[in-house]
Formats: structure tokens, sequence, C-alpha cells
């Protein structure tokens, strides 16, 4: 622990991602500064779930409200002392970009901007931007390396998080802010949002209702368990710290092990011990066909790791569906 990072904001704290970074930085004695507006994109109640560890630590406080609110984000930097900001909100999922475009937009690119300013007005010198994979488009040459194009991304939510980490590079040239663009591919584990494949997958298979199938589920993701995107924030946050001066980067936090979506199901249909049923349907707009992440740099530089294996994910998620599906009934 380091008393400069005393406290941390995490906006979008009561999300899949987000509660699990305020329930680390917690646990090694930071004071956590929790930011959320409880958007209407999933319930309330699952957020408030995903809250109930941090809630019970006294170093931990939550706000709630929208990053895009300029007076409130001052507010927080101001009263709170913030040393660092941890920007994890947003307007999530490649579908619904696609159905409310300009919600994407405003909330992904105005909200980021919004964030910043706050940061440069306190004079935050550390800032941890949480991008996407989906900033790399359709890419037939793998592994996504972080110096490949990524100007050709085929959904408002990719393009939001390009523009993202457009202003990041922004604020760092002209106000010397360190800062951290972390490229996360398809992340998944306890508390993963309903939306989400695999969470969807397994909630429909216990149903015993067809999965809805794009395409020949030959396409392929970079899943990443929770557990290995921490270490990859942890390892943001000390390059941050230990910058002598201003930094800015752009990190792929991934497996390296693209897995077919045939995989998956076939995968998950062992660990529940269910039988899968398919319902094929044509490609969607915005899905790629795959993607595969090169960790090379964030191995270096952030001392990014992946310790969690698919199947051993899978299972780990399984386990905490099962729990959280019974104490919800």
């Amino acid at each position: 622990m380091n008393s400069a990072f005393l406290p941390i904001l995490v906006t979008g704290a009561a999300g899949f991602i987000g509660s699990h970074v305020c329930d680390m930085l917690l646990a090694k004695g930071n004071r956590v500064i929790g930011l959320d507006n409880f958007d209407d994109y999933y319930s309330r109640k699952e957020k408030e779930a995903n809250l109930i560890r941090a809630k019970t630590n006294s170093n931990f406080s939550l706000v709630e409200g929208d990053i895009r609110d300029a007076d409130l984000a001052a507010q927080v930097l101001r009263e709170h002392g913030i040393s660092l900001v941890i920007h994890l909100a947003a307007r999530a999922g490649v579908r619904s970009s696609i159905l409310e475009p300009e919600r994407c937009v405003d909330v992904n690119v105005r909200g980021t901007l919004v964030q910043l300013e706050a940061a440069r007005k306190a004079g935050v010198k550390k800032f941890i931007f949480a991008s996407s994979s989906s900033v790399y488009g359709e890419r037939s040459e793998v592994p996504f390396r972080e110096s490949d194009p990524t100007d050709r991304p085929l959904s408002p939510y990719g393009a939001s998080k390009k523009a993202g980490e457009a202003i990041c590079y922004t604020y760092h040239h002209l106000y010397g802010i360190s800062i951290a663009c972390l490229r996360f591919f398809t992340v998944y584990g306890p508390r993963q949002r309903p939306d989400l494949a695999i969470r969807k997958f397994a909630e429909l298979m216990v149903a015993n209702r067809p999965l809805p199938v794009f395409g020949d589920g030959t396409s392929q993701r970079d899943y990443t368990h929770i557990q290995d995107i921490l270490t990859g924030v942890n390892g943001a946050m000390e390059w941050c710290r230990k910058s002598v001066s201003p930094h800015y980067g752009i990190f792929n936090l991934g497996s390296k092990n693209p897995i077919s979506l045939n995989e998956s199901i076939k995968y998950l249909g062992e660990i529940l011990e269910i039988l899968p049923k398919r319902e094929i349907l044509p490609l969607q707009p915005g899905d790629v066909s795959q993607t595969y992440a090169d960790t090379t740099l964030a191995e270096r530089e952030l001392g990014f790791h992946r310790m969690v294996p698919f199947r051993e994910g899978l299972a780990d998620f399984c386990q905490w569906l099962r729990s959280h599906n019974s104490s919800t009934k």
C-alpha cells in the first residue's frame, strides 16, 4: 500500500469490474470512493449485491451520481482529496450502442471528458481509463497489438472507447497527467453482467431454453477472468505511481488464448451437466469474428499475467451463479 493512492475514486463502482476493483483496493487497505448512477442497463438489485462486501468496509464510501455531472465530479475530487481516478463507468455493450448510439457516446465520451477535466482542475495526476478490445474492429492479423490500427471500430461502443483513449492522450500531453488505458478483452467471472454471453448462456441452460447462437459458432473470443484483470489494474496503479515524468500508455489485458463460441458452450454444458440446445441465428451487426490479445507490453510494463485457465474460470463463475441465484429466489 502506498499513501499516494489514498483515497482512490472508482467510477462505475457498482458494476461487474468496478465492484471487484473496489474489493481489491479495500483489501490492500486503501480508502475508496465509489461513484455510480445505478444506470438502468440492468437491475439496481444486481448492482447493490455487487457492493455488499465493499459496504461492510469502513474505508469505502459510495456516491450516487452521473459521471457527466461536472459539479459532482469536482465536488467528489475536492472533498475527498482524490489522488488517483480509476474510470470504469461506461454505457457498456456493442448491441446497446447500436440501439442507442447517442446515449452511448454521450456517456462514454462526454463522461470521460468530464472526469478528466475535473482531475485537471483538482490537480490529480494519475488516471486509469477502461478501454476495450472493441477498438480493434475486424482484424485477420493476430494477435492484436497495441500498435495495430484502431481507426475502424464496428460499433458506436468501440468508437466511443477509441475516442476516450484519444481524449486521455490529449490531457496527458497538455496537463502532464499519467494515464494508463487498459483494453479489456471479454472479461468474465462472478458478478458478470446478465447480458454477457457466458452468464446469459448459463442461465438459459439452467432454464432448459435454447441458446441464441449467431453464426456457425466458430467466432472466437479472448476470455479473460476478472481475477486476471485485477492484476492488470493493480499493475497500472504501480505504473502510474512510479512515473518520474508523466506517462501515457495503452495496454491489452487478455488471456492470449482465444476460445470459440462452440467450445465455450460445450465447456459450460459439461460444468453444468446440461446438454445445450441451440437456436442458430444470422450474424449480428457490430460483431467481430475474433479477438486475440498480445499482452507482451502489459506483462513487461504492468507485471500483468494470466493465472486462471478458461475451464477453471468457468467453474468459478458457475459456482457463483448457483449461489447468486439461490440467494435471490
